[in-house]
């Protein structure tokens, strides 16, 4: 008994000591806390800026066009409702209800399908390797636009060759056989200064400096950006998820203004009901909304995980996805319209100037913005939007990945700066895989991982194996059940019926 007291006595911070004498503390009290948003906004941008991103500037415009114009939205809103808007929240609701990151919260919902969490990570950790390599193109014409005069606006650089022209130089005095081995000036400022590009990915050749400290410095970014987790990620997307609607509305209201503008939007729109026989327009339309929705990556579910458990998350799911969907529309005016102005302009078929992918962002605009009034004015708006769209989509898929590991080791990685570490640790080995892009043959790397890595086919696999697992395995109306004891009623059955039926049915035909 004298033991035990004198153990109490030690114990206790009121011996006289005026401190404790458990220098030690227990590993409860040294973990620290998971962490939740600090209001509802917080997660809304978050998921906002992870979502709307690239995809809805560069690839969601020249699908429409190349896919029947209007008549591209009918299958787009098709697999919109039956497996865009379903997946979309049964990802977010798994990830509020289990507060787990992207593989524990299948380990708590059915172990057996916990390898779903993995392929998820997997195809994420692919995708931070060469997602980012986009943002480091951006940066870098970000720094040539603050210039009096765009470098890719003109034939006088080091890096042109004898058949760069001009195309505001273009008149009949050209014999045709020059016009037809000509090459623009933004396309050798694109190959021949930007990739540097080789004959082939056999003959990978050097590393370009430049670029890679364009890389180091958007690896930069994205750690400050996350490393102190939901902390810091909910303050910054306050600027970075609402700054490029901005420089959108800027570059909108420019480009219906331009002559020509009517042009590119009625090829934007024009509907060619033709097109729904060929099945790949489907094809696009249901991998477009795999890729704009960041669905089958985890993000979501990370995301989710730190709401406050009673969030209703289901109208927030709901508003995420019609503002998604609204932005790729917009976006379509701003950058048909800048494209029928330089069509116009060129006296070319709108076909001729349209390019989707990088070739949008990084030969089309810039060669449209070369001919505008004031054209280093309008190269940083857009280029801060590319980089922008860019960065949030960036951090919030590290901190996915980052997110489930440390839910994996939490007695691990909850620590002190532990956290911070394994950020940085992820950035790291991610800058130097990314590396090997930079280098002369580095573009058909970057286009094996775009092919790939996180490919249609891919995410497909995935969201069949989430479904399957939540409608058939756990149970549609048990998580309904879950659902109701999170936000206060049980959603129509229409979710229901699209995980048990709608979505996987659909996701085999494609």
């Amino acid at each position: 008994m004298t033991g035990e007291k004198d153990i109490r006595c030690k114990m206790d911070p009121s011996n006289g000591l005026n401190r404790s004498l458990d220098i030690v503390p227990t590993t409860e009290e040294k973990m620290k806390d998971r962490g939740q948003w600090s209001n509802k906004l917080e997660f809304v941008l978050s998921v906002a800026g992870e979502i709307i991103g690239l995809g809805n500037v560069w690839r969601f415009p020249y699908l429409c066009y190349k896919n029947g114009g209007g008549a591209f939205f009918i299958p787009y809103l098709i697999f919109l409702a039956t497996c865009g808007i379903p997946v979309f929240f049964l990802e977010t609701a798994l990830g509020q209800y289990t507060s787990e990151g992207g593989i524990t919260c299948w380990r708590k919902i059915s172990p057996l399908f916990e390898g779903v969490g993995y392929a998820t990570q997997v195809i994420v950790a692919l995708l931070n390797v060469y997602y980012i390599i986009v943002l480091a193109w951006g940066i870098f014409y970000l720094a040539f636009s603050f210039s009096s005069s765009l470098p890719w606006s003109s034939c006088n650089n080091t890096w042109n060759t004898d058949s760069c022209m001009e195309f505001q130089r273009r008149n009949k005095s050209f014999d045709q056989s020059h016009m037809e081995n000509a090459t623009s000036p933004v396309i050798e400022f694109w190959e021949r200064r930007v990739l540097r590009i080789s004959s082939g990915i056999d003959e990978i050749g050097e590393l370009h400096w430049d670029m890679a400290l364009c890389l180091l410095l958007a690896w930069i970014l994205c750690y400050f950006c996350i490393w102190k987790g939901v902390k810091s990620t909910g303050k910054v997307v306050y600027f970075t998820a609402t700054f490029p609607y901005v420089m959108l509305i800027i570059l909108l209201i420019r480009g219906i203004t331009l002559p020509g503008a009517s042009r590119g939007i009625q090829f934007y729109l024009y509907p060619d009901l033709g097109r729904l026989a060929d099945p790949q327009v489907w094809m696009d339309a249901g991998t477009q909304i795999f890729f704009s929705y960041a669905i089958c990556l985890g993000c979501l579910t990370a995301l989710g995980s730190y709401n406050k458990y009673n969030n209703n998350c289901y109208k927030d799911c709901l508003a995420l996805c019609f503002l998604n969907s609204g932005t790729s529309f917009v976006a379509g005016f701003a950058i048909f319209s800048i494209l029928g102005f330089m069509s116009f302009e060129q006296n070319v078929p709108i076909s001729e100037v349209a390019e989707s992918g990088p070739g949008l962002a990084f030969i089309a605009y810039p060669r449209a913005v070369s001919m505008m009034p004031f054209s280093p004015l309008w190269a940083c708006f857009f280029f801060i939007m590319i980089v922008l769209l860019g960065l949030d989509s960036q951090f919030v898929c590290v901190e996915s990945l980052v997110t489930a590991i440390v839910d994996m080791y939490p007695s691990t990685f909850r620590r002190k700066n532990r956290r911070e570490l394994l950020i940085l640790a992820v950035a790291i080995v991610s800058f130097l895989f990314g590396l090997i892009m930079l280098t002369e043959g580095g573009m058909y790397v970057f286009q094996l991982f775009d092919y790939y890595a996180a490919s249609g086919m891919c995410l497909l696999f995935v969201a069949i194996f989430e479904t399957v697992c939540i409608a058939w395995i756990y149970g549609a109306d048990r998580f309904y059940d879950n659902i109701e004891d999170m936000i206060g009623y049980r959603p129509g059955p229409y979710m229901k019926y699209c995980w048990l039926f709608l979505t996987p049915s659909h996701l085999f035909c494609m």
